[in-house]
């Protein structure tokens, strides 16, 4: 089963100084994000003019940002990101896939980033409706990621035409997809594997199949561009933290680990694509199984 959601008792609530303090800490970085997101307006002026200053810009909004949120997570909150498995390189562009238990995933892969300057270089897939909150969603607009409404007809253009951009322009990139599309939770585990049971698909005790349309044309798309995939896996200790327990400190230790996988030993049939990623999702799985029994991933996949 999933790992639980992290349990709120008054027991375990942080002292109320202790909470003013993430208050107001988060009321400053939702400020900071809306001043960079005027900076990103403005940036504007320089697309017809310069459209790799443009991007300069806004790269440097993302990473600005981003690393104030790594920084306020490890000197104010107190997390602890311990990354296992290989160690990210440097100046290599990737297409990320990780499992998606909540929110904190992503301030958890933001602390990974920041380790090899990867930080503005971040292409999210998101859903359609984030452009359109103020702050994060109207940032990621400027950063050339892919928003999805979730209708393959109505996303394939939009997608094709962004990979377009990164290659023509050889923008560096760190493509972010959560491709099981959705935070897991039991009901919608019990849900995948009913699926999976009609379609004889794996099993899986805690994670949902991954949509691997998207997945296959990502790398179809971006294969050229690319150097390798990095399939990356979250463990949370005692459970998953909501966002307001990650910025009150109730989560000071995260486990990542971190897979490298050369782009050339993927196939290229979109088929035997699939396949692959539903077979890494299984191994994926039972990597969890291990991590969630002894508190540690393995050092090698299990069979």
């Amino acid at each position: 089963m999933p790992l639980p959601d992290l349990p709120s008792t008054s027991d375990s609530r942080p002292p109320l100084s202790r909470r003013i303090f993430a208050a107001l800490l988060a009321t400053l970085l939702f400020a900071t994000l809306m001043l960079l997101n005027l900076l990103q307006m403005c940036s504007i002026l320089l697309w017809p003019f310069s459209r790799r200053y443009f991007r300069a810009v806004n790269r440097w909004a993302a990473k600005s940002f981003w690393g104030a949120v790594v920084a306020a997570a490890r000197r104010c909150y107190g997390v602890e990101v311990r990354l296992s498995g290989d160690p990210p390189p440097a100046a290599e562009n990737a297409i990320v896939v990780l499992n998606h238990q909540g929110m904190a995933d992503i301030p958890v892969l933001l602390d990974v980033a920041s380790r090899t300057e990867r930080l503005g270089d971040l292409k999210w897939f998101a859903k359609d409706v984030i452009k359109w909150v103020p702050g994060v969603g109207w940032g990621l607009l400027f950063l050339d990621c892919i928003f999805l409404k979730r209708n393959w007809a109505a996303d394939q253009d939009s997608i094709r035409a962004t990979f377009q951009r990164l290659i023509t322009a050889r923008i560096p990139c760190w493509i972010v997809t959560f491709v099981e599309g959705t935070r897991t939770r039991p009901e919608k585990l019990e849900a995948s594997r009913r699926y999976a049971a009609e379609h004889d698909l794996p099993l899986l005790d805690h994670l949902l199949l991954p949509r691997t349309k998207g997945f296959t044309a990502t790398v179809s798309g971006m294969r050229n561009h690319v150097q390798a995939i990095y399939d990356c896996t979250i463990g949370y200790v005692d459970g998953v933290p909501s966002l307001g327990q990650w910025i009150q400190g109730r989560m000071p230790v995260v486990n990542f680990d971190f897979r490298r996988i050369e782009i050339g030993d993927l196939p290229r049939d979109p088929e035997a694509l699939s396949a692959w990623l539903m077979e890494r999702w299984k191994i994926k799985d039972r990597r969890l199984d291990i991590y969630y029994r002894t508190g540690a991933f393995p050092v090698a996949d299990p069979l």
